[in-house]
């Protein structure tokens, strides 16, 4: 789908998310006071197009971490194409030019009677309306074996960008030459369903150069996975995949992927499909909502945080609205670009809600743009709207098409460069 028939559909969706097109009205409420709890690209989205729906209001966002860094082009810091610099962002003009109240700090208590936060420093925050944009947190002991040291220490997830990406790097460029790197990718729903494919062809790009005799094997909890068809067809043009010199073997649940067992302190998995041991294991953790989400009492039993699909409220909560990789999504997957899609979608409605009026119907988009190589890139571009209160894909969504044309993937490769700049600039600038 080119970008003229994405803009068309999502026009006739009515499309209440576009990059830098705020048509939102002004709240009449000049002072209710906004708290926005993380400041990922969810939170930090919905704080700078919440000062854009209702100028007037007060905002607070609070965020541990003075510095993010973002997930987004986190594999191209593990293989040395980027830093975590290039990847790090600050909250400086959410407050210079946005006059958002920025406090670092963590959310430690919740009282949704009073309507109040608990800060770990000391102090309350009494809110009207409360936006969670908690990311995730990590299952651990779901095999035997598995658990949070070994993740800390031996086999790292890097699924959360920062020192972990750091020590996939460095065990990457510590590994003997002709070793092997296993991956474990995680069962669904998780954080950027592409992400694991994408690093394992990166680490693949940089075997060819480092490390030439070197395998990358992934064992995978699922049959399937996000952009699986030009994932593979990339993969037969650039590492041999699917022949006996494949520097990639994938080894799906059907054909006994799934790990049952964990020695950490040997760097083995043990699954189905045989004892796998390895130089380096990047075990990728199934995932649940932010820790700060249960301890808000937000979340179902599997773990996530149900939201009504049209304005992301809780449904267990009221004035509490739900944003990002921790709601209950159902067909939007858990990405960045989702989350800054749901961002927008529920602080117009919270202004909306504000002037007394009725928000309206959303449509919602996410747009992913992964690589396969450094040169070779594949995408996503996806339109919901929401019907009988759940999020559905329409049918103009797409992946990349395959052609013959090898200026395809590498306007791809190009395209994910520019996106992740501007995406990020949406967010944070």
């Amino acid at each position: 789908m080119n970008r003229r028939e994405l803009l068309k559909a999502l026009g006739a969706g009515g499309a209440l998310a576009l990059l830098n097109a705020p048509a939102m009205a002004a709240a009449k409420n000049k002072t209710a006071h906004i708290v926005i709890v993380g400041g990922g690209i969810g939170g930090a989205t919905a704080a700078k197009y919440l000062r854009l729906a209702a100028p007037g209001v007060k905002i607070t966002l609070v965020e541990p971490v003075k510095r993010f860094i973002t997930c987004l082009r986190s594999n191209d810091v593990a293989v040395g194409h980027m830093t975590l610099d290039d990847i790090t962002f600050t909250y400086d003009a959410l407050r210079a030019r946005y006059k958002i109240n920025v406090v670092h700090d963590r959310v430690i208590g919740f009282d949704p009677d009073k309507k109040t936060v608990q800060l770990d420093a000391g102090g309350k925050l009494a809110y009207d309306k409360l936006v969670v944009s908690p990311g995730i947190d990590f299952i651990y002991g779901d095999v035997e074996g598995y658990t949070r040291e070994a993740a800390e220490t031996t086999l790292p997830h890097a699924w959360k960008a920062g020192p972990q990406t750091l020590l996939l790097k460095k065990q990457l460029e510590a590994m003997p030459q002709g070793g092997t790197f296993l991956m474990v990718a995680p069962p669904n729903p998780f954080r950027c369903p592409p992400g694991p494919y994408e690093r394992a062809s990166l680490i693949a790009e940089w075997f060819q150069k480092h490390n030439p005799r070197a395998k990358v094997i992934i064992l995978d909890h699922k049959d399937a996975f996000t952009k699986d068809v030009p994932f593979k067809k990339a993969w037969e043009r650039l590492y041999g995949f699917n022949t006996p010199n494949s520097m990639i073997e994938w080894i799906p649940a059907a054909k006994g992927g799934t790990p049952k067992r964990v020695d950490a302190a040997n760097r083995t998995v043990i699954a189905a499909a045989g004892t796998f041991k390895a130089d380096v294991v990047n075990y990728i953790s199934p995932q649940r909502a932010g820790t700060v989400a249960f301890r808000m009492g937000l979340t179902n039993r599997e773990g996530w945080c149900p939201v009504n699909r049209r304005t992301f409220e809780s449904e267990i909560v009221r004035d509490v609205h739900v944003i990002g990789d921790a709601c209950v999504g159902d067909s939007m997957p858990k990405s960045g670009y989702s989350a800054n899609s749901q961002a927008k979608v529920a602080v117009q409605a919270i202004a909306d809600m504000l002037a007394g009026k009725t928000p309206g119907e959303p449509s919602m988009i996410n747009v992913c743009y992964s690589l396969a190589g450094q040169d070779y890139g594949v995408s996503i571009a996806d339109i919901f709207k929401v019907v009988d209160n759940r999020i559905v894909k329409l049918p103009a969504s797409g992946v990349s098409p395959i052609t013959d044309s090898p200026a395809q993937p590498l306007l791809e490769a190009v395209y994910q460069r520019n996106w992740h700049r501007t995406f990020a600039n949406d967010c944070f600038a």
